[in-house]
């Protein structure tokens, strides 16, 4: 099969012919139809994952077809459309077996742990408790390309305002980085029926898409230091971008949902927060200057104001339903996020690029192409 294959850290991958997967005994083997690129599949690109060992397959967004199935399964058979968390729990720890597979010890996650979905085929692992159908696209399912969004970004921003956050209907919320995940998370509290609704990006073509997708008051940031080469300015209540928060939101978000990875963003939504607010780390955090990955928090503010600090890490298949309940219904339009579709051989390019791409929007690669 043909595959993007990462050889070297920090290197674009090249498309190679490997050997097709074997269906794990409790896993599958799925014809990839759609695999999305996510500023994750970068940082493992980038070396900051240590869970990724070269050479490897990265891509742990995807849709598509059921081609061999493991003697160990028992709930799919051969043909069948799904789509899968990135975080595959083994469903038989006690973690999983009390609701929390996103947590798993012994997950298995496509393109980290294991070879992922920008390739013809992948392996998916412990499938009884991971895959997820997704419904004809004439009942209401998402297309292929827009399924791979809803396996990771989408997926995640519903697990961080729904599962983590709470988010409830009336309540002000602030969206910190308008890549995937962060448009996401616009689209779904504007679904989810929050109140204003704010979107935080240094992108005018980012915002704009944030706009267009339900946000009710942009905001324009200065680029945001901390991505482990400058050491990240120091951000308070003063700071303009939190400035403007607090007037859009009449004294601050109940919601942030810092969906960048920068330490500066992440000040940025503690500090934008009214009092009892919670904010959902969504963004991955690459190693600091000194190595150590660890963002200086202002605490004196979590204190004062009872802020909550939540971390969030993908979300579990039984909990799809609710999402797909709101695609079905068109209140949740995941096409929208769709940007570029590219072949398997732009893939690598694409990826290298992620972190300076203009324009708004998911990049999802078609294997088939």
């Amino acid at each position: 099969m043909r595959a993007l294959v990462l050889r070297r850290f920090g290197v674009e991958p090249l498309v190679e012919q490997v050997p097709d997967p074997a269906p794990p005994a409790d896993g599958v083997v799925l014809r990839v139809a759609a695999s999305g690129l996510c500023r994750s599949d970068w940082h493992a690109y980038a070396g900051h994952d240590p869970d990724v060992v070269v050479p490897q397959v990265l891509g742990h967004e995807m849709a598509g077809v059921i081609e061999r199935v493991g003697p160990e399964v028992s709930r799919w058979r051969v043909g069948d459309r799904v789509t899968t968390p990135f975080v595959c729990g083994c469903g038989r720890c006690p973690t999983c077996r009390a609701g929390d597979p996103q947590v798993c010890p012994h997950q298995r996650q496509p393109g980290f742990t294991d070879d992922g979905s920008l390739a013809e085929l992948v392996a998916l692992h412990h499938a009884d408790a991971n895959l997820v159908a997704l419904p004809p696209v004439e009942d209401g399912g998402p297309e292929d390309a827009a399924a791979a969004a809803l396996g990771c970004r989408t997926a995640t921003a519903y697990r961080a305002l729904v599962g983590r956050a709470r988010l409830r209907p009336g309540e002000p919320a602030v969206v910190l980085g308008c890549g995937g995940v962060g448009l996401s998370a616009v689209m779904l509290a504007r679904a989810l029926g929050a109140g204003v609704v704010v979107a935080v990006d240094v992108s005018p073509a980012a915002l704009l898409r944030a706009r267009e997708l339900g946000a009710d008051v942009t905001v324009r940031a200065t680029a945001a230091a901390g991505h482990g080469v400058d050491a990240p300015r120091a951000v308070d209540e003063g700071d303009e971008v939190v400035a403007e928060v607090l007037a859009a939101t009449g004294g601050g978000a109940a919601v942030a949902v810092e969906a960048l990875g920068s330490p500066e963003t992440l000040s940025r939504g503690l500090w934008s927060l009214r009092r009892r607010g919670r904010l959902v780390q969504v963004g991955l955090l690459p190693p600091g200057p000194d190595g150590s990955g660890r963002p200086a928090v202002p605490m004196e503010r979590v204190i004062s104001h009872e802020l909550d600090v939540l971390g969030s890490h993908g979300m579990a298949a039984a909990d799809y339903p609710g999402l797909l309940d709101l695609v079905a219904t068109g209140a949740l339009r995941p096409a929208d996020l769709v940007g570029e579709v590219v072949g398997l051989e732009a893939a690598g390019r694409a990826l290298v690029d992620l972190p300076r791409r203009s324009t708004a929007g998911v990049v999802v690669v078609d294997p088939r192409r």
